[in-house]
């Protein structure tokens, strides 16, 4: 599916619709460039899990933000300052196996394959407009299984 949205709050309310297809324990790779609407996209999803969708900051610093104070937990992930080799190391894996819907932005460091819904952003020529390709999960494997191909999808 491709949507194009022309604001911010566009963006956010496929976030909302996103969510549906995420519960339960369902995970989102997010891909895209500074400023492609990632965390704003989060926020919808936050809200459409009928989470407080204002709690939902970019966690750059802290790589992992959860949020459990509402009826389904969400796992924030933020890779863009590690690079593949130094994500082997967080642990991850296991927080992407766990309960709850998760969302990664900058999945294109991921050293493995997850299965999941992909999300591709881009900004568009005009102030605000993006496209955004939603792609079902292809993957019926694990985490660990091998290095992601996006030039595949």
């Amino acid at each position: 599916m491709i949507v194009r949205t022309g604001s911010a709050g566009e963006t956010r309310r496929l976030g909302v619709e996103l969510a549906e297809r995420l519960t339960p324990g369902g995970t989102a790779l997010l891909f895209g460039d500074l400023g492609s609407g990632k965390t704003v996209l989060t926020q919808g999803i936050a809200e459409g899990l009928g989470l407080d969708a204002t709690l939902i900051q970019s966690p750059t610093y802290t790589l992992v933000h959860e949020y459990d104070r509402g009826p389904v937990r969400l796992v924030h992930v933020d890779l863009y300052r590690l690079q593949p080799e130094e994500v082997e190391g967080i642990g991850l894996e296991e927080l992407l196996a766990g309960d709850g819907v998760k969302v990664v932005e900058w999945a294109d460091r991921l050293p493995y394959r997850v299965p999941a819904m992909e999300v591709r952003l881009e900004v568009g020529g005009e102030a605000g407009e993006r496209t955004i390709e939603v792609l079902e999960p292809l993957l019926e494997s694990r985490p660990g299984t091998g290095p992601v191909d996006s030039s595949s999808r």
